[in-house]
């Protein structure tokens, strides 16, 4: 950076270099400064580095600083930029990166501290909350959006490197996973990713019609077929023709319709509902469904030739639970889509806000966590989503809080599920996520 030293000198004279260094750290509303002297004591303590970490100014300033604060060890600076756990006042940690500039003793030694909270700590299980929530900062740099599918969990990575090799055949796919863990995402990267992505991409939702009118939806009708049909209408199969046809609730078609299927898988031909010709179609199958197939064979409610029409290759979604590193990532992305788009923009997630969703387990999944967000924008206010934002179900205390755990409770509930995790969690009434926080509390 260049500048008129002697002019500088001057202006600083006369405007009080205490008044600059003041507004400068006043620029930096989300950020941490500190000044400190040759001797290392502060000579300023910022608002930031209030909030930050927990002393006020008049307990900082004129004193050393707190330990860890500006170094590790006495008179050895941090790398420019690093990334370390600092203990609060309240003994507490807080993750933060931290910037530095220290002078030579020859012009008075001492220096110039920047901290932030660190954007790329991640609060996954047992990891700890930092004291002053979370910031919504970028993605870290795992993070991996693939189509609309945003995740850094090893689960969900194996799912789409499966997408990626599979999207380059023609094979039938059926992707299996609970109610919104993305199963259309997963559809249209197949769709996308393969050689026909240039064709058209068509959903349909089997449960959402009679047997009688998704017939009509799936292949089509002539004239006068039925009460109604006063023209002829090209059904989903033809519409999606040299493209990919997306059936979402596969396993809601009736043993009617799935014989019908089953013929247009085996052959690529069809027959309108009251037509005597037959259609041929070039179509990629994509089924998808959140029972288990298998089951309802045995339970009769689905072909088993079909089953292994549509199973050729089967991949299955994990559900948010599974996808604890995802939790955080997911919730990140969704408060700056929501902020973007206003008037609402928050900016940090309170602590206890911030534990409530990371041992809530979701059995919506994602789109359970966009629901909650969503609602949180409707009713909120102000740049930090608080728990008082958080939908009932998510403000109601966990029952059986971790602070009340004792190591006995804990091990008795360990040998009486036989070591079983989610067991043992279900005993004392908490989340899996919440019981692993308090074995490691506690060092079991």
């Amino acid at each position: 950076m260049q500048h008129d030293g002697p002019a500088l000198d001057a202006w600083l004279r006369r405007n009080g270099a205490s008044e600059v260094i003041t507004a400068l750290a006043g620029l930096l509303p989300q950020a941490a400064t500190v000044l400190t002297n040759g001797a290392g004591e502060v000579i300023v303590w910022s608002t930031g580095a209030e909030h930050l970490f927990g002393w006020t100014a008049a307990e900082a300033v004129g004193r050393l600083a707190p330990d860890g604060v500006v170094c590790d060890q006495p008179g050895v600076a941090r790398p420019f930029g690093s990334r370390v756990a600092i203990r609060r006042k309240d003994r507490t940690e807080v993750r933060v990166q931290h910037w530095s500039h220290c002078f030579q003793r020859a012009t008075g030694g001492g220096g110039i501290h920047v901290f932030s909270l660190d954007p790329v700590t991640s609060m996954v299980e047992g990891a700890p909350v930092p004291a002053e929530g979370l910031r919504v900062g970028p993605h870290p740099p795992d993070a991996v959006n693939f189509h609309g599918i945003l995740t850094r969990d090893p689960l969900m990575l194996r799912a789409i490197a499966l997408v990626r090799n599979v999207a380059e055949t023609d094979a039938t796919v059926l992707v299996r996973g609970e109610s919104g863990t993305g199963k259309e995402l997963v559809a249209k990267a197949l769709h996308a990713e393969s050689r026909r992505c240039g064709g058209p991409f068509v959903a349909v939702n089997c449960a959402a019609f009679t047997a009688s009118l998704l017939e009509s939806e799936l292949f089509g009708h002539v004239k006068g077929a039925f009460t109604g049909a006063t023209s002829a209408r090209r059904g989903i199969f033809a519409q999606a023709d040299h493209g990919t046809l997306f059936l979402d609730e596969v396993a809601e078609l009736d043993l009617e319709l799935q014989s019908k299927l089953l013929r247009v898988l085996q052959e690529r031909v069809f027959v309108p509902v009251g037509g005597t010709e037959p259609v041929s179609v070039d179509v990629r199958v994509i089924a998808a469904t959140h029972r288990a197939l298998r089951e309802e064979v045995r339970q009769g409610r689905f072909r088993e030739d079909l089953l292994y029409r549509l199973r050729v290759v089967p991949i299955f979604l994990p559900s948010l639970r599974e996808r604890r590193l995802d939790v955080e990532l997911l919730l990140m992305d969704l408060l700056r889509t929501f902020s973007e788009r206003g008037p609402r923009r928050v900016m940090a997630v309170e602590p206890e806000a911030m534990r409530r969703l990371l041992d809530h387990d979701w059995p919506g999944n994602v789109r359970e966590l966009r629901n909650v967000v969503e609602y949180a924008f409707a009713v909120g206010r102000g740049t930090v989503l608080t728990t008082d934002d958080l939908p009932p179900e998510l403000r109601e205390p966990t029952r059986g809080a971790p602070a009340q755990a004792s190591d006995s409770n804990v091990q008795a509930a360990l040998e009486a599920s036989g070591g079983d995790l989610a067991a043992a969690a279900a005993r004392l009434g908490v989340s899996r996520v919440t019981f692993w926080r308090m074995r490691k509390r506690l060092g079991r």
